[in-house]
């Protein structure tokens, strides 16, 4: 289990990541990876199917522990320990996270609840219409399209209001033009507020006034093999 560690004398950096490495089976997916997240960036994390992103950003978020290195939350007081120092973040992957049974209002309220922000009417009434779907709010979650489902779930990003680090998994994938540059607006949006994002993308991240770097996951090798 990796050492998580918390302090708040490292400037603006809101995660360090030092010599993370993550395995599946006896390969370790990766080599080891060292980076930061500084406020008001945006990180586009890429690498080829089967690289690891998805891995390395279910670390990140705390739903999974890296195989080894060590994650550091700055922005926290060391006192805070690793359940606060998450509590900000904001994490969408592949699974939208929406409940079937549920409408799309009801289900992005029942995810604003369980992430503590803001779940009432208004609030994510207003988070729908930014993303273009709140005319289809009444509608079960089961009916939707899969674009409609990726709004009601980016829907999310609207509630926000915390310098915080987002952590995307293809947030921009099943949107057409109109849904693209919706997300775009919030990302710029969350960066001038001090936050930063780490996102995948199969499509080209280039976000006007918005600063940004690319970062590559490089091939692992076999357990035991020399780095």
């Amino acid at each position: 289990m990796a050492d998580v560690l918390t302090f708040n004398d490292v400037g603006r950096s809101l995660l360090l990541a030092s010599n993370i490495t993550v395995r599946r089976g006896n390969e370790t997916l990766f080599k080891p990876l060292t980076f930061n997240m500084q406020s008001g960036e945006m990180v586009w994390l890429r690498g080829p199917n089967g690289s690891g992103k998805t891995s390395l950003m279910r670390v990140i978020a705390g739903l999974a522990e890296p195989d080894s290195g060590t994650l550091r939350w700055p922005a926290l007081d060391a006192s805070s320990g690793r359940e606060n120092a998450l509590k900000p973040l904001v994490y969408l992957g592949h699974h939208n996270g929406l409940k079937d049974d549920l409408t799309a209002l009801e289900s992005l309220q029942f995810l604003a609840d369980l992430h503590g922000r803001d779940g009432s009417v208004s609030a994510c009434g207003a988070a729908m219409r930014r993303l273009g779907i709140y005319h289809r709010r009444h509608l079960p979650v089961r009916t939707l399209s899969q674009g409609q489902r990726k709004r009601v779930a980016l829907a999310r990003l609207a509630l926000e209001t915390q310098a915080s680090l987002w952590v995307l998994d293809e947030p921009f994938d099943a949107l057409d033009d109109a849904g693209i540059a919706t997300v775009g607006t919030l990302l710029k949006e969350h960066a001038v507020r001090g936050g930063s994002v780490l996102l995948t993308s199969h499509i080209v991240v280039a976000i006007d006034g918005l600063q940004s770097r690319e970062m590559t996951l490089e091939k692992g090798f076999p357990r035991g093999a020399a780095t």
